[in-house]
């Protein structure tokens, strides 16, 4: 059975809180599992959320700031120490690829799997399966940093008013699916465009070109919000967003679920986040991400 759904691992910017482990985030995507941004305690924390290190295929990091990169050496040691039977691959900025080398051999251990290094340095599509295509967008940091975003192919929707008018039923539906045609019949006389999903995660940006490219037309839009509007000034010096300009970059884009993350340890009450979020105008599902949350992806679009 599939499942497409987000675990939150950790929700916290800079240094961990109480309440907060540092930044980490799975995506399920039916059999594979997508891990962004494995600060430190990721290990743990995937422990107690129930991911195992078999549920990783990709590792995706969008910057080497310590926060969203500390935990990529206890994960690796994991990957190897469990023999995960699949090969894993780990895409992170070209730029900083000295720290994912000290970060993989951080210290002493026995490799058992097979972990292919994938360092981006430039916008567009990673990679391409019949299942998905993973893009990278170029973000605005102090260091190099990428967005990604995950694109299902568009598929068909079978009406059934048009097969009934076309005489097709029963296996004779599977094959003019299979095949494109059958007997006259081509499939776009009886189908129409089903819109594949798409997932785009955001974190620490000032707003750009990259961050509306990445969030346009998503399903779910993970972002940072690590600021509140009133210190936007902050924002926009260390490179972030606040949780208003979060909101509206998801409501222009038209995103159908925002999950805001990745806040500081200055701000007590997320309800604040929440606020904010619907004050700037956006009406769409939102979740002020906790850690732990799982979080499904929307169902397909009409």
């Amino acid at each position: 059975m599939s499942v497409r759904e987000l675990v939150v691992l950790g929700t916290a910017s800079q240094v961990p809180t109480r309440h907060r482990n540092h930044n980490g985030y799975l995506l399920r995507w039916d059999g594979e599992g997508f891990l962004f941004d494995p600060g430190e305690g990721t290990q743990r924390q995937m422990l107690r959320a129930g991911v195992a290190a078999h549920d990783i295929d990709r590792i995706c990091v969008t910057h080497f700031h310590g926060d969203h990169s500390l935990g990529l050496a206890g994960v690796i040691q994991r990957i190897n120490l469990d023999k995960v039977p699949h090969p894993v691959s780990a895409h992170y900025p070209r730029s900083g690829q000295r720290f994912f080398d000290r970060l993989r051999y951080a210290t002493a251990y026995r490799e058992t799997v097979a972990l292919t290094e994938a360092p981006v340095d430039t916008d567009g599509p990673l990679v391409r399966t019949s299942d998905y295509t993973l893009e990278a967008r170029r973000l605005s940091h102090p260091v190099e940093a990428y967005g990604y975003r995950l694109v299902e192919p568009d598929g068909r929707r079978m009406l059934p008013d048009r097969l009934a008018a076309h005489g097709i039923s029963g296996p004779d539906v599977g094959r003019l699916q299979r095949e494109g045609s059958l007997n006259g019949v081509v499939l776009e006389d009886v189908s129409e465009v089903r819109r594949g999903q798409r997932f785009a995660f955001v974190m620490d940006t000032r707003l750009c070109d990259g961050v509306y490219a990445l969030a346009e037309g998503a399903d779910m839009l993970v972002i940072e919000s690590t600021f509140l509007d009133e210190d936007e000034t902050l924002a926009v010096e260390f490179g972030h967003l606040t949780a208003g300009q979060a909101a509206r970059v998801a409501r222009e884009a038209g995103v159908r679920h925002l999950v805001l993350t990745h806040f500081s340890q200055r701000y007590a009450d997320p309800s604040a986040f929440e606020r904010e979020a619907r004050a700037a105008g956006y009406e769409g599902d939102l979740t002020v991400a906790r850690d732990l949350d799982r979080v499904p992806l929307p169902k397909r679009r009409a």
